[in-house]
């Protein structure tokens, strides 16, 4: 099952390098045609409704974000589809990682990695779908991709779960909280860099700047309490495996700044009006947080070296 695990590791690779590049073709031909170029500064647009935060109102977007399903057969058709199915092959992979191993692939660097870059597949795949922004999938889908390459660095071999590992409940929540949570906090980020991205962008194609900030806040709406569930199980899981709900290791430090960096959004945005660049810039710097609370310990050890 190990092997079979690792063949459907390796082909959903292949469908997301496909997906990026698909999108990102599909970006550049729609940028670089002729009829982009030439639409009017006041062209037709789509009215949708989205919500800012402060009751929901009318905005007037244009080709990026569309409450219409996509033209069937297209190339963005075609990287849509890849991308569904790269989330369906690698939710098999873990579950034949699972029944080979005999315990949910959450106890080592290289099966959070994978569970990572499940969380923000599956992220992606539903903020696509329930939201239609989908030049955000030519920031996440690299992001992904990294994730799935740099897995595919470290040795993917079992191995026994120490003392600390067995408590498979607790664990398994705890780390299925911080995939989801780390996913959605994907979408946050690639929207936050597109809003930064799209006074420079003369593209028409591109999402406007409300809808990128909407997108960031209902994507962070879901990091924050996945965040919050994911150091109160942990805390739990600590208790249990160590004998202390809280001690500072360095990862548990690095998530609750993480934790601390997406409540002072919410809270700047709800009480402050906080939008704009300097919300967008802490959207930045909360997934930077995100890749710092993962990969941190690799260099500061600690109770969490192991993943």
């Amino acid at each position: 099952m190990l092997e079979y695990s690792q063949a459907l590791l390796l082909i959903t690779t292949a469908l997301v390098v496909v997906s990026t590049i698909a999108y990102l073709g599909a970006f550049f031909a729609a940028r670089m045609s002729r009829a982009a170029a030439a639409a009017p500064a006041g062209g037709t647009g789509v009215t949708v409704v989205v919500d800012t935060g402060d009751g929901e109102r009318t905005v007037e977007v244009t080709g990026g974000v569309q409450r219409a399903p996509i033209k069937r057969f297209t190339v963005t058709w075609w990287a849509a589809k890849s991308t569904q199915l790269a989330l369906l092959l690698l939710t098999g992979s873990l579950i034949a990682r699972t029944i080979a191993t005999g315990h949910a692939p959450f106890s080592n660097h290289y099966e959070f990695a994978i569970c990572f870059a499940w969380g923000m597949m599956l992220a992606q795949v539903v903020f696509e779908w329930r939201y239609r922004v989908r030049t955000v999938s030519i920031i996440v889908l690299p992001v992904i991709l990294a994730m799935l390459i740099y897995a595919s660095t470290l040795s993917y071999q079992p191995s026994p779960l120490m003392p600390a590992l067995q408590n498979s409940p607790l664990l398994t929540l705890h780390v299925f909280t911080a995939s989801l949570g780390y996913g959605a906090a994907v979408v946050s980020f690639a929207a936050a860099v597109m809003y930064l991205l799209a006074p420079h962008v003369r593209w028409r194609g591109w999402p406007r700047q409300e809808v990128l900030d909407d997108l960031a806040y209902r994507a962070t709406v879901v990091t924050f309490p996945m965040l919050t569930l994911m150091l109160i199980l942990g805390a739990l899981w600590g208790n249990v495996a160590w004998g202390r709900y809280w001690g500072w290791d360095p990862k548990e430090t690095a998530a609750l700044v993480t934790w601390l960096i997406y409540g002072a959004y919410l809270h700047a945005r709800v009480t402050r009006g906080w939008r704009g660049n300097r919300a967008a810039w802490l959207l930045i710097l909360g997934f930077a947080a995100v890749l710092f609370t993962y990969l941190g310990n690799l260099f500061f050890g600690g109770l969490h070296s192991y993943a």
